[in-house]
């Protein structure tokens, strides 16, 4: 199956978890990269990108 470039974007592109408590964010990387953005639930700014399942 092939894989839909919008459906991609959609899912992936621009969403961050924030390392302690899994709280998924929306924001911009630039942001995340300069520490401005911080989690709703524990107020830390440590955040990795959403990771891609594999399609096995």
């Amino acid at each position: 199956m092939a894989k839909i470039k919008a459906a991609q974007d959609r899912l992936f592109r621009n969403i961050f978890v924030c390392k302690k408590c899994g709280t998924k964010i929306k924001a911009q990387p630039k942001k995340i990269a300069e520490g401005k953005v911080r989690c709703r639930k524990c107020k830390r700014n440590a955040f990795r990108p959403k990771k891609k399942k594999s399609g096995k």
